[in-house]
């Protein structure tokens, strides 16, 4: 069967740069305003209004299950070209639920407003995002957009943190709240609605129209559940979202349990954001055109070391800041990895709503660790048992990312099928 033709009018990906610029700053905005900021408010709340942890990260919990709940729907609709109104609408109604939250004084109405905010991450962070560069170069071309975004992403933490702690000394939470909702309002949602225009789109292949486009993704989809690479690459990403969000939960109090002091604890966390742009720009610079499955290959082999490290190796300032960088690195290059296995391990089509299924258990995955964490801390009041977990996690993610990795090697054939399969 003959290769299928590209569109002669599909933009070339140096033609995205301010659609990227504009998603990049969105992202700086929406990390920091919708997730970063979670733990210091919820901080500031607690021994405002006397609620305890279990409350306030309660409802966190229930933010993550209802953004699993939400990614493929967010997924396929920005296949179908609404990119524009999912994360610009989102990011107003995410500003909107902002302003209400700074105003709370029940439980339950915090339950219910930190829960929809929630759902709207599906709408407004990495995998939208991702899927809206896709859709404007073709997935084929969407790898420097995606590395571009993931590094406009790691400042977000950088510059909310200090922020939003600022407001918190200066105002107090509830003026936070207000700001970050501004921040949502203004900066956010005018970059999504503004700059995201379907109209530019990579027209599909061989000129089909929208409703030959919509089937050509559900046979795609219908695919690639049915390749044990995708199984695969679930259950190596699932882990990797246990792993991550286990880890950036429970870091500060596990690396104190260790023996470190305060300052050194917060000297070594500190090096893990710098750390990730770095790991990004090392790909950028050095690995720009190398397969996503041989880099991640070599990535996924570093987790479980740096976790080895801080589990059995004298936890002296040195070795823990080398560990905590190392993993930084790591981290953030396999935030690229993840924006490009579909394209790379699995299909060209349906970019959004394969990513949003391979979305949904990550998400889960990252609501359930902190919790089980903690419990494995509540057996023996220590963190050994737990950190010896998320070692065993990390050989998981290796493991099966090597699996995913070989799978997917011989690409011919099952990019046979998938044409095969596609009309």
């Amino acid at each position: 069967m003959a290769n299928r033709p590209t569109a002669p009018d599909a933009p070339r990906p140096d033609k995205a740069h301010g659609l990227v610029t504009a998603l990049g700053i969105g992202q700086i905005c929406s990390w920091g305003s919708l997730y970063y900021s979670f733990p210091l408010i919820a901080e500031a709340m607690g021994a405002d209004l006397g609620w305890s942890k279990p409350d306030l990260y309660g409802a966190a919990t229930l933010g993550l299950i209802l953004a699993a709940l939400s990614a493929y729907p967010v997924g396929l609709a920005v296949d179908r070209g609404h990119g524009r109104w999912v994360m610009g609408l989102s990011s107003l109604a995410a500003g909107g639920l902002l302003m209400l939250w700074s105003q709370v004084t029940s439980l339950v109405a915090f339950y219910v407003l930190v829960g929809a905010i929630g759902a709207l991450q599906a709408a407004t962070l990495y995998e939208p995002a991702f899927a809206v560069v896709a859709r404007r170069v073709g997935p084929g071309h969407s790898r420097a957009g995606i590395t571009a975004l993931t590094l406009w992403g790691g400042f977000a933490s950088t510059v909310f943190i200090p922020l939003v702690q600022w407001l918190l000394d200066e105002w107090g939470w509830r003026a936070a709240l207000l700001t970050l909702a501004a921040v949502n309002v203004l900066v956010c949602s005018s970059a999504y609605l503004l700059f995201i225009q379907p109209a530019r789109d990579a027209k599909p292949a061989g000129g089909s129209n929208a409703a030959q486009q919509r089937e050509h993704n559900r046979q795609a989809v219908v695919v690639a559940l049915h390749r044990p690479v995708f199984w695969t690459l679930l259950v190596s990403l699932t882990a990797y979202a246990a792993l991550f969000s286990a880890f950036t939960f429970h870091m500060y109090p596990l690396l104190r349990e260790r023996g470190l002091d305060t300052a050194s604890v917060v000297q070594a966390i500190a090096l893990i954001g710098p750390a990730q742009v770095a790991g990004r720009v090392m790909v950028s610079l050095f690995a720009a055109q190398a397969p996503m499955r041989a880099v991640g290959a070599v990535v996924v082999a570093i987790f479980p070391l740096a976790f080895a490290a801080l589990a059995f190796l004298p936890a002296d300032f040195l070795t823990v800041a080398s560990a905590c960088a190392v993993y930084g690195a790591a981290n953030g290059i396999f935030t690229i990895v993840r924006g490009m296995v579909v394209p790379e391990m699995l299909s060209r089509h349906a970019y959004g709503a394969i990513n949003g299924l391979l979305t949904v258990p990550m998400t889960l995955a990252r609501a359930a660790a902190p919790v089980g964490a903690a419990a494995l801390w509540a057996v023996d009041a220590s963190y050994d048992t737990a950190l010896i977990a998320i070692v065993a996690v990390a050989g998981v993610l290796a493991a099966t990312f090597w699996l995913a990795a070989w799978m997917s090697r011989p690409r011919l054939h099952l990019i046979q099928a998938e044409r095969d399969l596609l009309p």
